[in-house]
């Protein structure tokens, strides 16, 4: 017999059992003695339409997005906020009264993960790898709290020059991929939004002996934990910002939507959410 009362959400994705999306929520919904179930679906590309379409059917509050399905989501909204046309992409879905909202959690978890771990952040000079979804929203928050020049270095140039005319960049350069070394020169933040170093990828082969040694190094990748760029920062003694808490951080969005609670993110979280990541 189904529960009326029970507020579902989930996670989609192609694959998705990687996904602690689950563990996340699941874990605040225990926190906070919230009526709620989180559960995955595996959905394929092609069949996103109809799986948001089957989770408004069935009363669900909403969903979260995951890798291959963000960027193409965006023709799936009845609505979405700036977050999304910032970054191109859909992390978050929120269903009210049989609309599809979109938003983008990337750049406010990435921001808040950053002023959590190291609040005196430096943006004079900021390097960029990557211009996918993710490295979008977090370039729009970036500018948002003041950073004032960006360095974008990505493996497809044509990509990284799209960025830089989407956004009206002025204070910005271009760099090829072949160059990303001598990039990082005076730089005073690192971010890898790639996915380079993650397990099971190609590892991000980049030499930091350019990097002043002020500068934070941040890496989105939090499988593993402590990445190959991390680890040869923390060797320097670079200042360094791990994945897992922007991921923490952006679950939030969409919890306080759907379940009615901003939870908070606690060492308590880190450390059981930390259980189990190679």
């Amino acid at each position: 017999m189904n529960d009326k009362n029970l507020i579902n959400a989930c996670v989609l994705g192609f694959p998705v059992s990687h996904s602690l999306s689950p563990k996340l929520h699941r874990f605040w919904l225990k926190k906070h003695a919230i009526h709620g179930a989180y559960t995955s679906m595996a959905v394929t590309p092609e069949h996103l339409p109809q799986a948001l379409d089957i989770l408004v059917e069935r009363g669900f509050a909403g969903c979260n997005l995951t890798i291959p399905l963000k960027e193409i989501a965006l023709s799936s909204m009845d609505e979405h906020d700036e977050s999304c046309l910032m970054s191109g992409a859909v992390n978050t879905v929120v269903i009210r009264d049989g609309k599809k909202i979109g938003y983008n959690s990337d750049g406010f978890g990435f921001m808040e993960s950053l002023k959590a771990q190291h609040p005196d952040w430096d943006g004079t000079r900021v390097v960029i790898l990557g211009t996918g979804g993710a490295a979008r929203g977090i370039i729009a928050s970036l500018r948002g709290n003041g950073a004032k020049q960006f360095v974008l270095i990505n493996r497809t140039r044509e990509k990284a020059e799209k960025v830089l005319s989407s956004f009206k960049m002025k204070e910005t350069t271009i760099v090829d991929w072949e160059d990303r070394t001598t990039a990082l020169k005076e730089a005073t933040l690192l971010v890898n939004c790639t996915s380079l170093g993650m397990t099971g990828s190609p590892p991000l082969e980049l030499e930091l002996s350019n990097l002043p040694k002020t500068a934070t190094v941040c890496d989105i990748v939090y499988r593993p934990l402590t990445t190959h760029l991390l680890s040869d920062a923390l060797q320097r003694g670079n200042p360094v910002t791990e994945g897992l808490p922007m991921l923490l951080h952006q679950g939030r969005l969409g919890f306080q939507h759907w379940f009615g609670v901003d939870p908070a993110v606690t060492p308590e979280l880190y450390n059981k959410m930390k259980e189990g990541i190679t």
